[in-house]
């Protein structure tokens, strides 16, 4: 029987901005613990990301007991700290996509640091817990909810699918380009394409749909370089209708812990 072990549990606190490695975490409903719960928003409350401005690649972020620390990877700035609680009333609706999302914003400092870094009016924005984003109900039969994630609560990617891609591409890639949260060893490439219900620790997933990818895959997240691959090689074997096709979005039927070397049972 082939066995599929996790080698890689990926978060990303601030929706498009650097991600953080960890050995374990907590699965909760709406994705893993601290997941997207905060995104940046424009002057019309609608989401920002990399699409819009390739520079969010360049802030990393790390959890520290105060809260969150955001710095840039090449200019000698003045390091951010992001409390983990507002520290306003000021709650606005946020658009993602087609969905509104109750947001409350976290302080006049923050969105002066951001602004002036990404040389854009900004506002920082946290997804409160009585803040519900409900996740497509042609996917999603109880209601589940999720983040501010594109729109499903977790992301998942065999390692022997990004070896096949790689193995095609004239430069080979990392799996940073994918933004994913759980990257696992074993079986054929594209295996987690036939995921269904699994347990993972004392969580337990759910395969529900492909995900289709855009051109943030396109940016090089070390250097915020923008290409054409691997949109364009995967097009050529992963092109579902017009839709292109790499690792599998979860939901969360079971709350739980997960760690780095759990196996995940089928």
């Amino acid at each position: 029987m082939q066995t599929y072990l996790i080698t890689e549990i990926n978060i990303y606190p601030i929706k498009s901005l650097g991600g953080i490695s960890l050995k374990e975490t907590i699965v909760e409903e709406r994705g893993l613990q601290f997941d997207r719960r905060w995104v940046l928003a424009d002057a019309e409350n609608r989401f920002m990301t990399q699409r819009d401005n390739e520079q969010m690649a360049l802030l990393d972020v790390s959890i520290e007991t105060e809260g969150l620390k955001v710095t840039h990877r090449h200019k000698n700035i003045e390091q951010l700290i992001i409390p983990f609680q507002p520290q306003t009333t000021d709650r606005q609706p946020i658009t993602i996509w087609d969905d509104i999302v109750d947001g409350i914003r976290v302080s006049d400092e923050v969105d002066k640091w951001f602004s002036e870094i990404l040389q854009k009016d900004c506002r920082l924005f946290y997804q409160p817990n009585d803040s519900f984003r409900k996740v497509d109900t042609n996917y999603a039969t109880k209601g589940e909810h999720t983040s501010f994630c594109d729109g499903f609560p977790i992301l998942i990617i065999g390692q022997s699918s990004l070896d096949d891609l790689n193995n095609k591409l004239e430069k080979p890639i990392e799996m940073k380009r994918f933004r994913t949260n759980l990257v696992f060893e074993g079986g054929e490439p594209f295996i987690e394409d036939k995921f269904k219900a699994f347990k993972l620790g004392s969580a337990t997933l759910e395969g529900v749909k492909p995900c289709a990818r855009c051109i943030m895959t396109t940016i090089n997240p070390l250097t915020a370089e923008k290409g054409k691959e691997p949109l364009k090689t995967l097009s050529e074997y992963r092109k579902v209708g017009h839709k292109i096709l790499f690792g599998q979005n979860l939901l969360v039927l079971e709350a739980g812990k997960i760690s780095v070397g759990d196996e995940i049972v089928l």
